[in-house]
């Protein structure tokens, strides 16, 4: 940099030469100078103060945001970084049809020891056996002081048990945030939705995952980060499930029965809206399964799907639409029904030894429920043609809803199909299924002969699925079901402005050493509505159902069965919005009218 002189020697020459005095010329240049200087030092400092700015407003920022996000999240211990798999958390919700919550996730506490910091381990241990009486004070005093560093106490904690371990103030005790599943309905659909545990856990976390049901059926998709959080909606709906529970269950108490199953099938869609199995359980306090004994009598078992019972005459429309359909007979056609039927060393009675014969129309070998006249339509049909037509209406597999016990109850059907088991398996003995698998049939049958296959999904279009029979030959069973309740041995069934058609099934149960209990019966009726336009299929079935008010005990399924369907149709109709249809009178009927 050149410096300007103080005393320039033009300037100076001229300044005398005009008799100025010199010396000013350098004051004036000192001045300048400084003011330069002055000018520079300010813009420097100005400068280092703007950067000491930024630099102070950045710190703040970052602190302050970072104080912000530690006081929104969830106090939590310190722990020691660790490879290995991260824990996946979050479980969808699920649903019913109408979107409320079956099953959801609640944010709760483990809590979990590392004894080597515990003050009194002895106190601790009290403490903790106060809190949580299931505990055993002496047992963990023990293991406080065997030498492990980390031990779980409890993997699920109330905020009130949280408050309390809180309260001991020890610092061995430490908490850590986990989800576990929740639901809010206690023992509604306890079946449907079975239940759910924690599967790889960690201190910060745990994997919730299926244990039966839905749950475990549905598990990898529920868990799948892919849905965000989307609920899962099932075809359930919360409403009517509750109805057709609090039936039947005052329905199984009235009739003295040990279990009962009811279902609710929306014959065009296969749409489940109530599954219900008795007794049941809370899927929030699961019990332990049964490790030996009877499975049945565990409140775990699913009857609805798991139970395979021999469905007993709720089989004869099988029949009956088989020779219809195949051409062999009319509803009106006239078979053998003179009773007892010998067929070699067997011989086929009805019940109480009645004898409806010698010959019964078709539409009343299913009206009256004849053994006799079913079994030799069933010859007619013919042993091959038979096993077919049960095939395709799913009775020789298991059935497809989307629960895992489904996989394993497979119908139980005899190695060899000789005459005498064609006979005996067109009045529902000799082979066994599930109602889940009746509930399918019917609802062949209820929505003009293709096969339905019913889902836990909801899925509001009808299913596009083979026809098993035509049109003509299922409105003509609908008729004869129908005569079985206006006529038959459903009269208790029908419900006033819902035309229920239906038919019922007794059926005595096997002994487990062999033989059957003549005391002892599985009931079922299996019935659809309304039968001008079938919409929904009903089954129920009661185990070892008794009715007492008569003189007589009273066993079969329309004393037991019959009545406790038709106050679930007469219940949960208007809930569907079937709107009642009001029947004219007959023509000959005599009016009374009072003036």
């Amino acid at each position: 940099m050149i410096r300007t002189p103080l005393r320039p020697l033009a300037r100076i020459l001229s300044a005398r030469a005009r008799g100025e005095n010199p010396d000013s010329i350098e004051r004036e240049n000192i001045r300048l100078r400084q003011e330069k200087t002055r000018d520079r030092d300010r813009a420097r400092a100005e400068g280092r103060l703007l950067l000491l700015g930024i630099a102070f407003t950045m710190a703040f920022t970052v602190i302050g945001g970072r104080m912000g996000l530690l006081a929104a999240t969830e106090p939590s211990e310190p722990r020691t970084a660790a490879s290995g798999a991260q824990i996946l958390a979050g479980r969808a919700d699920l649903t019913d049809r109408n979107g409320r919550i079956l099953a959801t996730n609640l944010l709760t506490h483990s809590l979990y020891a590392q004894p080597k910091d515990m003050i009194d381990p002895a106190r601790v241990a009290g403490e903790l056996a106060r809190i949580f009486p299931d505990l055993d004070a002496k047992l963990l005093l023990a293991r406080f002081t065997d030498g492990r560093s980390f031990m779980w106490v409890r993997r699920k904690l109330s905020p009130e048990q949280m408050q309390a371990v809180h309260d001991i103030g020890d610092p061995g005790l430490l908490f850590g945030p986990r989800e576990m599943r929740l639901y809010p309905n206690g023992r509604l659909a306890a079946h449907v939705l079975g239940g759910a545990s924690f599967g790889t856990e960690g201190v910060h976390s745990a994997e919730v995952i299926g244990t039966a049901g839905i749950e475990k059926y549905l598990d990898a998709q529920l868990r799948d980060p892919a849905l965000e959080g989307k609920p899962v909606a099932l075809s359930l709906d919360l409403t009517v499930q509750a109805t057709t529970q609090e039936v039947l269950e005052a329905g199984m108490k009235m009739m003295n029965a040990k279990g009962a199953a009811a279902i609710l099938l929306d014959v065009h869609t296969g749409e489940i809206l109530s599954l219900v199995s008795l007794p049941d359980f809370d899927p929030n306090d699961r019990p332990q399964a049964l490790l030996k004994g009877d499975p049945a009598d565990s409140p775990l078992f699913n009857r609805a799907v798991q139970g395979v019972y021999e469905l007993g005459s709720t089989f004869k429309i099988f029949a009956a639409a088989q020779a219809l359909d195949l051409g062999l007979l009319e509803s009106s056609s006239m078979v053998d029904a003179n009773a007892p039927m010998v067929w070699g060393k067997h011989r086929i009675k009805e019940f109480e030894n009645r004898n409806y014969g010698p010959l019964l129309s078709v539409r009343d070998v299913i009206v009256k429920s004849s053994n006799v006249g079913v079994a030799n339509i069933a010859l007619m049909i013919g042993a091959a043609r038979q096993q077919d037509f049960l095939k395709s209406l799913g009775f020789f597999g298991p059935t497809q809803v989307e629960l895992v016990e489904a996989a394993g109850a497979k119908p139980l059907i005899p190695k060899r199909w000789t005459d005498i088991v064609t006979i005996t398996a067109s009045y529902g003995h000799g082979m066994s299924a599930s109602p889940m698998h009746l509930a399918a049939a019917y609802a062949t049958i209820a929505n003009g002969g293709k096969a339905v296959r019913p889902t836990l999904l909801r899925v509001d279009r009808p299913q596009d699925n083979p026809r098993v029979m035509s049109n003509d030959t299922a409105v003509k069973a609908i008729d004869m079901l129908r005569g079985v309740v206006t006529e038959g041995t459903a009269s208790l069934g029908d419900v006033e402005g819902y035309q229920v058609a239906g038919k019922t099934g007794t059926a005595d149960k096997p002994k487990a050493t062999g033989g059957y209990y003549h005391d002892k019966v599985i009931n079922t009726f299996a019935s659809l509505f309304p039968a001008g336009d079938p919409k929904y299929v009903l089954i129920v079935t009661l185990d070892e159902p008794v009715e007492t008010t008569g003189p007589v005990p009273r066993r079969t399924a329309g004393w037991t069965a019959v009545p406790v369907a038709a106050e679930i149709t007469r219940r949960v109709a208007p809930l569907l919005g079937i709107r009642p249809i009001i029947e004219p009178a007959a023509a000959d009927a005599v009016t009374l009218i009072r003036n």
